[in-house]
């Protein structure tokens, strides 16, 4: 079977509950930058030269197909994706790594070669929490969902600033 069906050729696909819609819809934009965002923490976990970090970010991926999977789903009995727990998970790593970081003001993004994808990400992520919000405006979107999106954009800011105090190269818009 090859990966190349032509379903798509005439700018329509498949949601995994079956229906059609266009490849504009909303709902594909939301779990596309989803997508976008997954491959970017393919490339950054392969950068931050952490372990723990590196985990984190597989842990990160994983939780992001379930959410994906969520978006492409208009079926009233999917089961929410991302649990409270999870969230409540990603909020403590966030608290553990602030513990961390002494941060002094405004960070200017990718002070080292280990926190820049970590940088993209988080802006990948701030745009798919922007077209998850604009979706949850017309359609149902789980609310935990929307918390969790919200958290991983924190998560990956303090990760970024912990690799970078690491190496001594966090740097401030302003010299404090």
């Amino acid at each position: 079977m090859s990966i190349s069906t032509k379903g798509g050729d005439r700018g329509q696909t498949s949601l995994y509950s079956g229906e059609r819609v266009s490849k504009a819809n909303l709902r594909v934009e939301a779990y596309g930058t989803l997508d976008e965002l997954d491959s970017y923490l393919g490339f950054a976990k392969h950068q931050v030269g952490v372990i723990r970090v590196y985990e984190l970010l597989v842990q990160v991926q994983r939780q992001l197909h379930r959410a994906m999977g969520e978006l492409a789903n208009l079926s009233s009995s999917f089961q929410e994706a991302i649990t409270p727990e999870e969230v409540e998970e990603i909020t403590e790593q966030i608290h553990q790594y602030e513990a961390l970081v002494e941060l002094k003001g405004f960070v200017i993004p990718g002070g080292c070669a280990a926190s820049a994808p970590l940088d993209i990400c988080r802006s990948v992520v701030r745009r798919a929490e922007r077209r998850i919000v604009e979706l949850a405006e017309t359609q149902s979107v789980s609310a935990t969902l929307l918390m969790y999106i919200n958290r991983l954009s924190d998560l990956f800011f303090i990760l970024a600033r912990y690799l970078e105090a690491q190496r001594g190269m966090i740097v401030y818009v302003k010299s404090y």
